[in-house]
């Protein structure tokens, strides 16, 4: 009696093959025209007469700037670069946070029961979280421009345009933050008759928290490359310095700064990496 030969089991197919090939086929047909209009073009970098260009202007960045005058204006700017950033988020958390509370609907009396005037909250969160949109729909940089018109030339400026984009990007935060935890804590101090102030202290505030101090902590690190960048358009610290050296071709100078600017980021990732163990 012969045997007869076991038929090797077919390999299992993926369910998800065609429409995953399907998503691809569409992702690269929206991106390619993105790409022509955006017109990038990599193989332009590899131009032997753009790569001489960066060559010589590289090379103008060695060596760096060394005197002690100027490690004094450098070390001068990189505290003021640090002031106003941390200057700019403080009062962004002081604009963001009354202004996520004032929005968030787990807060409102309104959703566990009837109330008295309940038409009046939709009223007023309406054209709050409008304004929360304009601030931080217009980029810091567009508002450091127009706090330099209003103040002048200086940190004062940054601190400002910090203040009022990043408050609006924290409110829109803080507010998603309160929305999408346990809201039960908060509804049983408003159920009991407690105020507002008191559900958010003791029913939402214990539990976002952790989630609070790190966005805070990340948007204060993203508050000091801001900064840098808004001193290109006179609002102070590393930013207005680099710019000036730029303007007079000082490589050496400018290779200094960015030295110094990454040391200022590396010492804002330290900080932001304790605060969060400390208080998270």
């Amino acid at each position: 009696m012969s045997a007869h030969p076991v038929a090797a089991p077919a390999p299992p197919r993926d369910p998800a093959l065609w429409p995953r090939l399907g998503l691809g086929v569409a992702a690269l047909a929206v991106l390619w025209p993105a790409l022509e209009i955006a017109e990038f073009r990599p193989a332009t970098l590899l131009d032997p007469k753009n790569l001489e260009v960066m060559g010589r202007f590289l090379g103008t960045f060695f060596p760096l700037v060394l005197t002690p005058e100027f490690l004094a204006l450098v070390v001068r700017s990189t505290v003021e670069t640090l002031a106003l950033a941390t200057a700019g988020i403080a009062l962004a958390i002081g604009l963001g946070l009354p202004l996520a509370m004032m929005v968030s609907e787990s807060l409102s009396v309104s959703r566990i029961g009837p109330a008295r005037r309940a038409w009046l909250a939709p009223a007023v969160r309406t054209p709050l979280r409008a304004l929360l949109i304009v601030m931080r729909s217009v980029p810091e940089i567009v508002w450091a421009l127009l706090f330099v018109r209003a103040v002048g030339l200086g940190p004062a400026a940054g601190v400002l345009a910090i203040a009022i984009n990043y408050a609006g990007m924290l409110g829109k935060v803080y507010f998603e933050i309160f929305e999408a935890g346990d809201t039960r804590p908060a509804r049983a101090i408003l159920e009991s008759g407690g105020a507002r102030v008191h559900a958010f202290a003791y029913g939402i505030l214990p539990v976002a928290v952790p989630e609070i101090v790190s966005y805070s902590v990340y948007r204060w690190e993203c508050a000091i490359r801001a900064s840098v960048v808004m001193g290109f358009v006179g609002a102070g610290g590393l930013g207005q310095q680099m710019e000036l050296s730029m303007r007079m071709l000082a490589g050496g100078e400018v290779a200094t700064m960015l030295a110094a600017f990454l040391l200022l980021i590396l010492l804002a990732d330290t900080v932001s990496a304790v605060l969060r163990k400390a208080l998270v």
